[in-house]
C-alpha cells in the first residue's frame, strides 16, 4: 500500500475509492473516535487544575473501528486526512492524528469542498497541515456545551426533574415560550374594511378605502364604519394614475439556514430529514456509468459561488433560455457575519439537470436536488420585470387605492417559477378625471390577531438572523427540544409544553445573564475568533467559568425544589408516602423515600418494576421487570449492588432456528437488535448472513372491498 486516505463517512469512502487508483485505499472513520472523557470533577471530562485541559476516551464501539485504522496506517506510506471541510471535520482529524500517530506538521490534510473526480484529485495535489485554530475553536465549542450540559441538567434534573439544559438549545427554547407569552398577553382589537367592487372592460378590480383627504384612516368600530359608509356618494373619480415598471429579483443560491427554510415550507421536509438526504447528495449517487456528488457541502453560511461554476452556468443559462435571461452573482453584504471558507450549496454540475438522473434518486432525494439546482441557477439570471400600475379613487374625500401587474419579463423566474408564485393582477385601462360607479361597496369587521407562533422555517430563520448557532446546528436544536418533549407541534408550529414553560422560567430567573439570545451570539462570535486566532481556548473558557460559577451556586441555594406529587397511598414496605414519579417510560408510582426504599407500585398494563417471581441466585432477592434499549429483561431488584441479569423465558436470543446459514452451511440463529428480532448466521462476525424478512403479500383490490 502507497497512499491511505481517511474520511468520515463510509458511503463516502465508497464514492471516493472509485476515482482513485490502485495505490490508493480509502476507509472511514465513521464520525469521530474520541470524544470528552466522563471522569474528573463532575464527569466533566476537564482538568479545571490545568487550564481546563480536556481529557479525551475512545469510546467502546470505536475501539475496532481505530484497531483497524492503526493497521492500515501502519502499512501505508503517506496518510491523508480527508474529513468535512468545516471546524466539526477538523476536529475529526486531529483526533485521528493524535490517535494514529500521524505526524501533524506534514501537510497531509486535504479538503474538498464537492465530492467529483476532479475535487478530489485536486485537493491530494494541495495537502495542508490541520489548522490548530479550527480544531481549538471546535474544542472550545464542546466544552462549553459539555459544562452547560452537565452542569445545568444535573440542576434541572434535581430541582425541577426538568431533563436537560443546553448553551444553545435552551435560547431556542426560550424564543418559543417568550412568544408564547406575546401570544397569552394578546389582546384583539376591534377594526373595519370598506371595499368597493368595480367591473370595466369586462375586467373586475377592487379598491380599499385608506385615507380621508390627507389623513391616514382607521376605523375601530361599526359607528365610524356607518359614518364613512353613509358618506360616500355614487361617483369613483379617478385622482391619481400611476404607471412604474417594478424589478423582482432573484434569491442567493442557497445556505444551510435558508435551505432547510425552503424544504419545510415547500417541500414539508424537517430540517433533521432536510440534512440526511443532503448529506446522501453530498457523498455521492450511483448514476449508473459513474458515481459522483451532486452537491456542494451543505454546511455552510456563504452564497459565493465558484467561477468555473459561474461561467458554465452562464454558458448553460445563454444556450437553453437566450442571452437576455444571463445575470450575476450574488454578493454577499459587508457587515453579514460569515465564514467564506466554503460555497453555497449547488450542483456540482448545471449540465446534470434534476430530469437527466431522476431515475437514479429516490423521490425526496429528486426533490430536494431539483430544488437546489433551480436555485442556483436561478441566482445567476436576470431580474423578472412587470409593469406596475396604481390607482387612487376619490370619493368625496375618501381615497380608495387599487393597485394592479403584469409580467413583462419572467427572468429568472423561468427557472425558479414552481418554487416562487407571481400572480397577475390586471386592472382596466383608466385615465385621471375618469368617472367610475362602483359595482358594490361593503362594509366588515375584522379583528387583529396575535402574532404567530414559530414554525420550523421561522425558527431556523429567526436563529440564524441573530447569530445563534451554525449551519450544522440547527436540526439539532431543533430536534433536541422535541425530543426532550419541551416543545411540540400543534398546526406545524411550535407550541411549548408545561415541561418546556417551566424549565425556562427557571433558566430565566437564575440564568438570565448567559441563557439569551445577546450572550449565546456573542459567544458564537468568540468561537470565530478563536478559529482566525484572534482568542484563546483557555481564556474563552474562563470568562465563561467566572460568569457562569455564580449563578450556579446561586441557582444550588434558591431555586425550590419540586416535590413529587403524593397519590394519597402509602408504601406497602415501609409505610412512606407513594408519589408519582417521572421515569424514562413514563410516569410510575413509588416510594417517596427512595433509594432507601425501592417500592414501586405494580402497574396492571406495564410489568417493568414488577416482581418477575424468580430469585436472585447470586443475592437472594427477588427479580423484577426492566426495560432496556433492546426490549424489556429480568434484573436484580437489589441493581446497583447486584447487577445479575436472567434470560426472558420467553426469549429465543442465539437459539438455533433450525436452519443452515445458505452461504457458510453453519447454523441459523434468533437475534435482537434496535429494530426487534431477525434471524443470522451463527458464524457472524466470519459470515454476516441476514436472512431476509418475509415480503408482506399485497392485498388485492377485490379482498379490499370485500374485507
Amino acid at each position: 500500500m502507497k497512499h491511505l486516505v481517511i474520511v468520515e463517512s463510509p458511503s463516502k469512502s465508497k464514492t471516493i475509492g472509485k476515482y482513485l487508483g490502485k495505490d490508493y485505499i480509502v476507509t472511514s472513520s465513521k464520525g469521530h473516535i474520541r470524544d470528552l472523557s466522563k471522569s474528573g470533577k463532575d464527569g466533566l471530562g476537564i482538568d479545571q487544575d490545568n487550564d481546563y485541559a480536556p481529557k479525551y476516551s475512545i469510546p467502546r464501539d470505536k475501539r475496532e473501528t481505530v484497531k483497524e485504522l492503526k493497521e492500515y496506517v501502519k502499512k501505508a506510506d503517506d496518510v491523508y486526512l480527508a474529513t468535512d471541510p468545516d471546524r466539526e471535520g477538523e476536529a475529526i482529524s486531529w483526533h485521528l492524528a493524535q490517535v494514529l500517530g500521524i505526524d501533524m506538521d506534514q501537510d497531509n490534510r486535504i479538503v474538498f469542498h464537492e465530492i467529483t473526480k476532479n475535487a478530489v484529485t485536486q485537493a491530494l495535489e494541495h495537502p495542508r497541515k490541520i489548522d490548530q485554530n479550527l480544531v481549538k475553536s471546535q474544542e472550545t465549542r464542546r466544552v462549553l456545551d459539555r459544562i452547560i450540559g452537565f452542569k445545568l441538567s444535573k440542576l434541572l434534573q434535581r430541582k425541577i426533574k426538568s431533563k436537560s439544559a443546553g448553551r444553545v438549545q435552551s435560547v431556542a427554547l426560550r424564543l418559543i415560550c417568550e412568544k408564547e407569552d406575546e401570544i397569552n398577553a394578546f389582546v384583539p382589537e376591534e377594526y373595519w374594511k370598506i371595499k368597493a367592487s368595480f367591473i370595466k372592460d369586462q375586467i373586475p378590480f377592487e379598491a380599499d378605502l385608506t385615507k380621508y383627504k390627507t389623513k391616514k384612516l382607521e376605523i375601530h368600530n361599526g359607528e365610524e364604519a356607518t359614518k364613512a359608509f353613509e358618506a360616500l356618494g355614487k361617483d369613483f373619480t379617478v385622482e391619481k394614475l400611476t404607471k412604474s415598471v417594478k424589478k423582482k429579483n432573484s434569491k442567493a443560491p442557497f445556505i444551510t439556514s435558508t435551505l432547510q427554510q425552503e424544504a419545510s415550507s415547500k417541500l414539508g421536509f424537517k430540517a433533521k430529514r432536510t440534512m440526511s438526504i443532503a448529506q446522501r447528495l453530498y457523498e455521492g449517487v450511483d448514476l449508473g456509468q459513474e458515481t459522483v456528488g451532486l452537491i456542494t457541502y451543505m454546511r455552510t453560511d456563504s452564497i459565493r459561488l465558484a467561477p468555473e461554476f459561474i461561467n458554465e452556468t452562464k454558458k448553460y443559462i445563454e444556450e437553453k433560455y437566450g442571452k437576455d435571461y444571463v445575470g450575476r452573482a450574488k454578493v454577499a453584504k459587508k457587515t453579514e457575519n460569515v465564514q467564506d471558507a466554503h460555497e453555497a450549496i449547488r450542483p456540482t454540475s448545471i449540465l446534470r439537470t434534476p430530469e437527466s438522473i431522476k431515475e437514479h434518486l429516490t423521490a425526496e432525494q429528486y426533490k430536494l436536488y431539483a430544488m437546489i439546482y433551480a436555485r442556483a441557477i436561478a441566482s445567476l439570471m436576470t431580474p423578472a420585470t412587470m409593469d406596475a400600475t396604481s390607482v387612487v379613487l376619490d370619493n368625496n374625500g375618501y381615497k380608495f387605492n387599487a393597485s394592479g401587474s403584469v409580467m413583462k419579463f419572467d427572468g429568472y423566474l423561468r427557472a425558479y417559477s414552481a418554487y416562487e408564485k407571481s400572480n397577475n393582477e390586471l386592472l382596466p385601462p383608466l385615465e385621471e378625471g375618469e368617472i367610475l360607479n362602483a359595482e358594490k361597496v361593503d362594509k366588515s369587521q375584522h379583528f387583529t390577531k396575535p402574532p404567530a407562533r414559530y414554525s420550523e422555517a421561522k425558527l431556523i430563520k429567526e436563529l440564524e438572523e441573530l447569530g445563534i448557532g451554525r449551519p450544522s446546528t440547527y436540526a439539532t436544536i431543533i430536534d433536541t427540544i422535541v425530543s426532550r418533549g419541551y416543545v411540540e407541534l400543534e398546526n406545524k408550529a411550535f407550541k411549548p409544553t408545561e415541561s418546556g414553560i417551566l424549565t425556562n422560567s427557571k433558566l430565566v430567573e437564575f440564568f438570565d445573564s448567559i441563557i439569551n439570545v445577546e450572550y449565546t451570539a456573542k459567544m458564537e462570535n468568540e468561537l470565530d475568533e478563536i478559529a482566525q486566532g484572534n482568542d484563546t481556548y483557555v481564556n474563552a473558557i474562563s470568562h465563561f467559568e467566572e460568569k457562569f460559577e455564580p449563578l450556579l451556586e446561586t441557582a444550588y441555594e434558591k431555586m425550590p425544589k419540586i416535590e413529587p406529587q403524593k397519590t394519597g397511598e402509602k408504601c406497602p414496605q415501609c409505610g412512606g408516602d407513594l408519589v408519582i414519579r417521572k421515569g424514562r417510560y413514563g410516569e410510575f408510582v413509588a416510594c417517596s423515600n427512595y433509594p432507601e426504599c425501592k417500592y414501586i407500585k405494580a402497574d396492571p398494563n406495564n410489568k417493568i418494576g414488577q416482581e418477575s417471581g424468580d430469585i436472585c441466585p447470586n443475592c437472594g432477592a427477588p427479580m423484577v421487570y426492566k426495560r432496556g434499549r433492546f426490549g424489556d429483561f429480568i434484573a436484580c431488584s437489589n441493581y446497583p449492588e447486584c447487577k445479575t441479569i436472567l434470560k426472558d423465558k420467553n426469549d429465543k436470543t442465539n437459539q438455533e432456528t433450525g436452519e443452515t446459514c445458505p452461504k457458510c452451511g453453519s447454523p441459523m440463529v434468533y437475534k435482537k437488535g434496535r429494530f426487534g428480532p431477525f434471524e443470522a448466521c451463527s458464524n457472524y462476525p466470519k459470515c454476516k448472513y441476514i436472512k431476509p424478512k418475509p415480503k408482506k403479500k399485497k392485498v388485492k383490490e377485490e379482498e379490499t372491498k370485500e374485507a
